[in-house]
């Protein structure tokens, strides 16, 4: 027995049951950050740890939409391109004299129709999911350049209260907003009848069927939900960065998500997963990046370490899922 494996063994048995099955997670997620703190001092300080749970809130909020609809078996690729359009559309909107909150209610009604979209392609035309929602991805990339003429389109002092707002004086609005999120999924996905619904579709969608639950339904509501929140992440990065820019629009931000929801434990091939997982690979992903800027290993490593870990996850989740 490893370590590694005997520590987690230990730390499963201290846990609570909603974080016991995720022990070995949690302890690469301390060996991580351990180690940094012994290498730099600034990891452990308030303004780092506020800056890291700031960064992490969109990508939680997009893997919790992600998080529900893969554990139905579904999957979209688009949701990180949603963002990007919605941030631009937000910041459009704001420029042009739309009031600031009204401006975010139709960038999230707009991340909710392309969701609606994506539901309607892949459940009612039959479209395979990653086909779909990688065309749609492609489309909005350019569309989301497009609509800010490739340029930074600054909203001043709009959003100020969601990008820069804190509550008690400490907690930034932004991660507030990704724990009430977060915190939402997880109880529909544990305590009711959709969530429930869910499950059984992922686990298998024929039996599922015969048994009198919706499934096109309920796969239009997920994927109308993942682009909803997509649009909500939108918002989150306007918000924070106080403009809307090329470089910081949530274009390729999805395969952190899916990594996210993958380390955290979600099959692939869907019927099982938790909110809980999703948030400690938003973390352990976030601590990593944190981790490499930190110590001043250069940014190319961010990708190579991305890609290990999603790929060590990725065969766990596949060895987990066999049957034995």
């Amino acid at each position: 027995m490893t370590a590694l494996t005997a520590s987690s063994e230990r730390l499963r048995l201290a846990l609570p049951p909603g974080l016991s099955r995720h022990a070995g997670l949690l302890a690469v997620l301390l060996i991580v950050g351990a180690f940094t703190a012994l290498r730099s001092d600034a990891f452990l300080t308030g303004p780092n740890l506020l800056n890291v749970s700031q960064q992490i809130a969109v990508v939680a909020v997009l893997a919790a939409g992600l998080t529900l609809l893969m554990t139905a078996g579904g999957i979209d690729f688009s949701l990180g391109a949603i963002a990007a359009v919605t941030h631009g559309v937000t910041a459009q909107l704001i420029v042009a004299g739309l009031n600031e909150w009204t401006a975010a209610a139709l960038a999230l009604a707009l991340g909710a129709a392309i969701g609606l979209v994506n539901g309607i392609v892949v459940t009612y035309l039959r479209v395979t999911p990653f086909v779909a929602t990688l065309a749609t991805s492609t489309v909005l990339g350019g569309a989301a350049l497009l609509i800010i003429d490739g340029k930074s389109v600054s909203i001043g002092e709009a959003l100020v209260p969601l990008g820069f707002g804190e509550m008690f004086g400490v907690i930034p609005a932004l991660v507030v907003v990704a724990v009430a999120v977060c915190a939402a999924a997880g109880l529909i996905l544990r305590w009711t009848a959709f969530g429930r619904n869910a499950f059984a579709i992922g686990g298998n969608e024929q039996a599922a069927r015969l048994a009198g639950i919706p499934v096109a339904r309920t796969k239009l509501l997920l994927y109308t939900v993942g682009g909803l929140l997509a649009g909500l992440g939108g918002v989150m990065l306007v918000a924070r960065l106080g403009a809307a820019s090329p470089g910081t629009g949530g274009l390729h931000l999805e395969l952190t998500v899916v990594a996210a929801v993958v380390i955290g434990g979600t099959a692939l091939h869907g019927g099982s997963g938790t909110l809980v997982g999703t948030v400690l690979g938003v973390l352990l992903l976030g601590v990593v990046t944190n981790s490499i800027n930190l110590l001043q290993i250069d940014s190319h490593y961010q990708d190579v370490a991305l890609g290990a870990v999603l790929l060590v996850a990725a065969i766990t989740n596949h060895l987990r899922g066999r049957p034995h």
